[in-house]
Formats: structure tokens, C-alpha cells, sequence
């Protein structure tokens, strides 16, 4: 049963055109009462009718795009990629569709924010990049408001993210983190290394627990112990990785390797190697994750998995658009490519 102005209206109690001034922004209203309605569209999960001009459409011509950080060249890339492919016939501005990009900040409630709005605004298409947050109440809350989504007409597809449940009708596009991961440790196994600390990214997030799987999954393939202490778990940035390694140094001393949750966090895992007196890859090898523009910048070149960001991020701004067929609930696995480069070499005989 559709929701109405009035029914919001009347769990508020107050009346339709204050319900409309509230949602419209363009008439003070008190904040108790403001608060009052809100909390009454949220409870009643109201869906707005958006700009006038898309009155007739089932959907407006907004795309939304939402990623973790937009500062970070990992979903700058992909929601460049995305950006580029929305447009086409249908758009009422020359075929052409508005994508706003949403900086969630790794908010959980940020994201079901951005959803509910977009759900209002009857985004044409939502695209969603990068891990999810491994919580079961907001894995539920998401998979609703996808739902939600999906049932209004609104085209859904998961980019680098797992899948959501099937009844959802989401399109996924996911990563093989894991098999991302057991190759870096692999590769750094082959060359002889034993004592290798692993930076791992936030600990609620699926991206950090495929790759760290990975890597798990190589020690065991080789009989290496996983020893807990060789873990340290931080943000995917520089400065994590710096803090990480100097942590697993202290811990450590004879570390051979670094293995790092994402190409930043190994830069900053690299500043810290050479601010305590230690070559890479001569005393240390390290390895990143992604392939972002400046890893075969670095010095030494960065040994990483590459995954075809900007493919992916056009692959899902066409299944989006509509322009490449794909089955409601479809599932496409990415792999990832190892790229040995200067950063990795033989452990030193001792």
C-alpha cells in the first residue's frame, strides 16, 4: 500500500502542507516540529515524489553513485568510469543523466542515508562501490532498502562489492579478493619468505576479511603457521601503514615481508621500512593490493594484484543504464592480475 502526504501528515500530526513545507525546504518550520515529521517519513518510509518534471516517469534522470571515499583513487577511478557511460536515450537533457556521487566516509548510516534519498528522488540508478560493512542488522536494513529500489523501477548493481541476497534483483560485479590475496602470499612464499607481517584494513569490512582470507588460505597451502601477533589491523591509508609497520617491527624484528592491505597502505609500510634503516626489497618485500596509478611509480616499482577498476566501473555504468543486458540478481566474479615488480625479492640467508 502506497504511503501519502497525508498519511505522513497524520502520524506527525500536523498538517499535509506543513509535511510539505518540511520536505520542499522552502518555508521555516520549527525544529521539534521538523524533527516530528521526519521522524514520521522515516517510521512510514515515505517516498517523495521528486522534481515535477519527473512526475510521469516511473524513475527522474539522477544516477547515484556511492563510495567509501572519493578522495581515494580506488573509487575515484571507478566512479569516473561509472560517470562516463551514463547518458543515452531517455535522459530529458540531451540524453543525458545527472550523476551525483555520494561520500559515504564508511558510514553505515550514511549509506542507508544516501539510499533512502535517492529512494526518494527516484533515482533513475544506484551504484554502489567497493566492501560492505559486515553487520548483519545493516546488511538487512541495505537489502531492503534495495529492495525498495529495484521494485520502483530504480536499476541496482553492486560494483567490487559482494553480492546482495538474490531477492533483491541487484546486479553484482565482485572482486576475487580472496583469490587476490592468496596470490601476494603466494608469490612471496615462492621466493622464500616465512616471517611476513600482513596490514589488514578495518576489521568490519568484507574486502578486508576476503583479502586476509587469502592470504590465510596461502599459509595453510604451505603448512605456515598464522601466527595473530603478524596482524595489525588500520585504516586503508598511508599513515596506517606506517603506523602498522613500525608495530610489526616492534613485534617482529626479523620480518622478511610486508604484505599490505591496499597499494596506500603499502606506500606508507614502505616510508616506515626506510625510516627504520631497512632496503626493499633487499632487508624487506612488500606488496600492495589494487594496482592504483602511482604503484609502478614507486621506488622500487610496486609488486601488487591489479584490478581492472575502470572496466568494471563502465561495466556497471552500462548494466545501469541499461545498455548491457544482464539477469536481475546476476553475479559476475572480476580477477585480479599479479604484477611482480621491484618491490618483492629473496629473503637475506642468515
Amino acid at each position: 500500500m502506497t504511503v501519502t502526504l497525508a498519511d505522513v501528515a497524520a502520524r506527525a500530526q500536523v498538517s499535509p502542507a506543513t509535511v510539505s513545507r518540511v520536505l520542499n525546504g522552502n518555508y521555516p518550520v520549527a525544529a521539534s516540529t521538523r524533527e516530528r515529521v521526519l521522524r514520521a517519513v522515516d517510521e512510514l518510509d515515505y517516498v517523495l515524489n521528486g522534481p515535477a518534471s519527473a512526475l510521469a516517469a516511473a524513475t527522474s534522470d539522477l544516477v547515484g553513485i556511492l563510495v567509501n571515499d572519493i578522495a581515494d583513487p580506488f573509487f575515484g577511478i571507478m566512479a569516473g568510469a561509472i560517470q562516463s557511460e551514463i547518458g543515452g536515450p531517455g535522459g530529458r537533457a540531451g540524453g543525458e543523466r545527472l550523476a551525483v556521487v555520494c561520500n559515504t566516509g564508511g558510514s553505515a548510516e550514511r549509506e542507508l542515508t544516501y539510499l533512502t534519498l535517492l529512494q526518494r528522488q527516484r533515482a533513475a540508478a544506484v551504484v554502489l562501490t567497493g566492501g560492505a560493512v559486515e553487520n548483519t542488522a545493516h546488511a538487512t536494513a541495505v537489502a531492503t532498502k534495495l529492495r525498495k529500489l529495484v521494485e520502483a523501477g530504480t536499476r541496482v548493481v553492486l560494483c567490487g562489492r559482494p553480492p546482495a541476497p538474490a531477492d533483491t534483483d541487484a546486479v553484482a560485479l565482485t572482486f576475487d579478493n580472496r583469490g587476490g590475496g592468496q596470490q601476494l602470499t603466494e608469490h612471496l612464499i615462492g621466493l622464500g619468505h616465512r616471517r611476513m607481517g600482513y596490514i589488514a584494513g578495518p576489521e568490519e569490512r568484507t574486502t578486508t576479511r576476503h583479502r586476509l582470507e587469502g592470504h590465510r588460505d596461502a599459509l595453510a597451502a604451505h603448512g605456515i603457521p598464522d601466527d595473530p601477533a603478524l596482524t595489525v589491523h588500520g585504516r586503508y591509508d598511508r599513515r596506517a601503514g606506517y603506523e602498522a609497520t613500525i608495530e610489526l617491527l616492534r613485534r617482529e624484528p626479523g620480518l622478511t615481508a610486508v604484505v599490505a592491505a591496499n597499494d596506500t597502505v603499502a606506500l606508507g609500510a614502505c616510508a616506515a621500512l626506510r625510516d627504520s634503516g631497512l632496503r626493499i626489497p633487499d632487508d624487506v618485500s612488500v606488496v600492495g593490493f589494487d594496482d592504483l596509478p602511482f604503484s609502478i611509480d614507486a621506488v622500487p616499482a610496486l609488486t601488487t594484484v591489479r584490478l581492472p577498476l575502470a572496466d568494471a566501473g563502465a561495466r556497471a555504468g552500462r548494466i545501469a543504464m541499461g545498455r548491457e543486458e544482464v539477469p536481475p540478481g546476476g553475479i559476475a566474479t572480476i580477477r585480479g592480475e599479479l604484477m611482480v615488480r621491484g618491490s618483492t625479492g629473496a629473503p637475506k640467508v642468515s
